[in-house]
């Protein structure tokens, strides 16, 4: 609300204006009034005054010093001045003073709340861009580490993303790293000590460790550190070309081995805790940390302990065995878990769910433990991903059904391990339709499932639109607010997505896939592919 200040030797103006004026329609909480000059600073001292309207000629302190003191103190004050001369030095001076308004006396009041109107629109526009730049520059420096983590996320669990796009992001965060040079990564769980802790006194424990690595690494490496999605803690370490041992990846064990151990000796030394972690060999960055992500936590999940004594483990002492191809279709083929979890399509995870265990089933003579723990962290790596960008914590669904440490037979049984897959969702189904504050709603989500499963016909807004009974400008504009992506750029999403599966896992030629995918010109196709993953559809097939 606007507050305005009413100068003038003769009370009569200012007892007038205060009385007829409609303040209220104009927005306008409070009207102070003075008679000099003197006692209108002693208002400003004491009021959060927005508007000063003041006579010119006033004895001792005129209005034209009045408004030059004024804009020296409280620059913020818009100013307009009342006088009862049209002298023009009068206003050449209020020009100088760049004063708001010259108004002259007898006022009329039409012309007075016109040009106060005026101005009140201007202050609360400057008010909205100033409130917007603070929230800018207030969520850049608050949301930073969740942005960090977010893309370091979704970068973990293999999401999909342009080069170009993914060099802006890690330019924008300050993040040491480039695309395709080589990385490792240290998966770290806490314990000891650290097992008492509560949530946010563990999140600054586990800065302190990333502190740690990155103090012990030195000038010779480049380390990134953010909460992984399954409760860990993840250290990616880069050469730093600029260091003194150059952008070469160095031999593993000899050295990374015995940074590692340096940094969980200061842990135990300085924070009183303990850690287990494993190092992955080098790999591609981003292209293999997703891979290297599953392995890690596959191993620290088997052989990692929950953290008791400090220890490091080596990956390549451990690998996994890869499950059939066909089980890992199942479980990637889009939409993927991570999708449709997103979304809330709870009858579409439920029924893929039942599509693994059904070939599970098929294959039961060849399956083995391995594949069933490659199921159970697919899922587990899904809910828990959805949970986490939920901002509720896997223990708030269920206390320990997330942590196969607590029940080993989970991946000794497809069956068991199916009960616990569809109990689970059936919880954060419950816990996040309840209570989940960023909800997108029942509109939301039925716009998703038909994209999904409408991707190859003629999807697009206009197409959605009318299943939905709403205008595509409502819908798209619905769509934005509610997810922070237009609904065209997510179908384009979802095309490419299934585009990348088709060109890896099958056979079809481009032509085909640009069918399958709804698009009528292939060169067409291939251009959006190209603007979306930076090459040609022919390029990430051959590479």
């Amino acid at each position: 609300m606007i507050e305005v200040l009413l100068v003038d030797d003769e009370s009569y103006v200012t007892e007038s204006l205060k009385k007829t004026i409609p303040w209220d329609s104009l927005n306008v909480s409070g009207v102070h009034t003075a008679s000099s000059a003197a006692e209108a600073i002693g208002i400003l001292e004491s009021q959060a005054v927005d508007i000063l309207v003041t006579d010119i000629r006033m004895p001792e302190m005129d209005g034209l010093e009045l408004s030059r003191a004024v804009a020296e103190r409280w620059p913020h004050v818009r100013r307009m001045l009342l006088t009862g001369h049209s002298d023009f030095e009068y206003a050449k001076k209020a020009i100088q003073l760049q004063v708001a308004a010259y108004i002259l006396k007898p006022v009329d009041d039409e012309e007075f709340m016109k040009s106060l109107m005026a101005e009140i629109d201007s202050l609360q526009d400057e008010w909205e861009q100033a409130d917007r730049y603070h929230k800018l520059l207030y969520d850049r420096k608050s949301d930073e580490a969740v942005l960090k983590e977010r893309l370091m996320g979704d970068l973990l669990l293999g999401r999909a993303m342009s080069r170009g796009v993914l060099e802006g992001k890690l330019r924008q965060y300050d993040i040491p790293f480039s695309p395709d040079a080589p990385a490792l990564m240290m998966l770290v769980r806490l314990g000891g000590r650290f097992d008492e802790y509560d949530k946010q006194s563990l999140s600054l424990m586990e800065y302190a460790v990333g502190n740690i690595a990155q103090e012990v690494m030195g000038d010779a490496y480049r380390v990134w550190f953010g909460k992984a999605p399954h409760d860990c803690l993840v250290l990616l370490v880069a050469m730093n070309p600029n260091g003194p041992l150059g952008s070469a990846p160095r031999p593993l064990r000899e050295e990374m081995g015995r940074l590692a151990s340096e940094v969980g000796r200061q842990v135990r030394t300085y924070l009183k805790g303990e850690l287990s972690g494993v190092l992955s060999p080098w790999f591609e960055f981003p292209e293999g940390l997703s891979a290297a992500y599953r392995g890690a936590l596959g191993t620290l999940f088997r052989h990692g302990g929950t953290g008791a004594r400090t220890q490091v483990l080596f990956q390549e002492d451990y690998p996994l065995e890869r499950a059939s191809v066909r089980s890992i279709e199942a479980l990637y083929r889009p939409p993927t878990l991570i999708h449709l979890l997103e979304s809330k399509q709870w009858q579409g995870t439920g029924d893929k769910i039942g599509e693994v265990f059904g070939f599970l089933e098929l294959e039961k003579a060849s399956v083995t433990r391995e594949h069933l723990y490659e199921v159970y962290l697919s899922i587990a790596n899904a809910y828990l991903y959805l949970a986490h960008r939920q901002g509720v914590l896997a223990e708030e669904i269920h206390a320990e059904g997330f942590d196969t440490l607590v029940d080993q037979s989970l991946i000794h049984s497809p069956e068991r391990l199916r009960r616990w897959a569809l109990t689970l969702l059936e919880k954060l189904k419950l816990r996040l339709s309840d209570t989940d504050q960023y909800a997108r709603g029942h509109l939301i989500k039925q716009v998703q499932e038909f994209v999904t499963r409408d991707i190859g016909m003629d999807t697009s807004v206009k197409t959605i639109a009318e299943k939905v009974y709403l205008h595509p400008v409502y819908l798209s504009k619905v769509y934005k607010n509610e997810t922070g992506e237009s609904l065209g750029d997510y179908i384009i999403r979802i095309r490419m997505e299934k585009a990348l599966y088709l060109l890896k896992h099958t056979n079809k030629k481009i032509y085909e896939i640009t069918t399958e995918l709804g698009y009528q010109n292939p060169q067409y196709f291939s251009k959006m592919f190209k603007k979306q993953y930076g090459m040609t559809p022919n390029e990430y097939r051959d590479g």
